[in-house]
């Protein structure tokens, strides 16, 4: 059985290729520029990559031949706009024999989530809260002035590890009773700012400061680093007042995989050198 996987390059994508690959299946990776791939940092050995752009379905004819579980995201381009593409893509994957498909849930409703959940097809939408991979942000900040800064910073999380979402993914392409299901992801803990900054100091050996920021300095900051003001106001209503399903522990990933999610430590302690100078 072959698995595509699109985003395949991206915090998620990768996982899933790689979770698919530690269970024995054949893995397509979809990128625009294949010969950026970088291996084995982007990809195992023996994954075949492919090029495709989910905003021209017809680029994705032959990466499709043969397989049987598509893994889909909802914003593609350079820009990451959402996509409208979804049934012709998934007009494509009908045709080429696709049974499964999973779409990682873009924070919202989209066209391309909602064109999977209306098809035919047996399909699973992954649904995770925010990615530990995110405390990667402050890497620059670590090592070279030894400080987090961010403002809110008693807000709550209960942050995901990326590599459970793409664990998640994995088994819905190929395993049986998954179908028609929206899995809301969650870590198994629920943490402040000021508990990651702790847990990232232990895991790299040296204290990390953490200066908290004012509403207005931290807008100041955003804007300066050239979010767009759409992405501006996200992040001030989410930080401002996290939403309930941003600091609930649910037992999702353990119910799907059998395993428990992972934690911040776990997490932390194998980036620690991205945090050290």
């Amino acid at each position: 059985m072959t698995h595509l996987v699109a985003g395949a390059t991206g915090t998620v994508g990768r996982q899933v290729v790689a979770e698919l690959v530690r269970r024995g299946h054949a893995v397509r990776a979809l990128t625009r520029d294949p010969a950026r791939a970088d291996f084995p940092a982007d990809f195992p050995a023996g994954v075949d990559v492919v090029q495709g752009d989910l905003t021209d379905p017809d680029s994705l004819v032959d990466a499709l031949k043969g397989v049987t579980g598509l893994h889909l995201i909802t914003f593609g381009g350079e820009y990451l706009v959402p996509l409208d593409t979804g049934p012709r893509i998934l007009e494509l994957a009908r045709a080429a024999g696709v049974r499964r498909v999973t779409v990682l849930n873009g924070g919202g409703e989209t066209p391309l989530e909602n064109a999977v959940r209306a098809s035919d097809l047996t399909w699973t939408v992954v649904m995770p809260v925010e990615f530990m991979a995110n405390a990667l942000a402050w890497a620059d900040g670590v090592r070279e002035r030894d400080e987090v800064r961010e403002p809110f910073v008693d807000r709550l999380s209960a942050m995901v590890h990326e590599g459970d979402i793409g664990a998640v993914a994995a088994v819905a392409l190929t395993e049986d009773g998954h179908g028609g299901r929206t899995y809301l992801l969650s870590g198994p803990e629920v943490l402040t700012v000021r508990d990651k900054v702790d847990v990232l100091a232990a895991a790299r050996g040296r204290a990390v400061g953490l200066v908290e920021l004012s509403e207005a300095e931290a807008l100041a900051d955003w804007r300066a680093t050239g979010h767009s003001d759409e992405v501006v106001d996200f992040l001030l209503a989410v930080y401002r007042d996290t939403p309930e399903v941003g600091r609930t522990v649910n037992p999702t990933v353990e119910q799907v995989t059998g395993r428990p999610a992972r934690t911040f430590a776990e997490w932390a302690r194998d980036h620690a050198d991205a945090f050290r100078a």
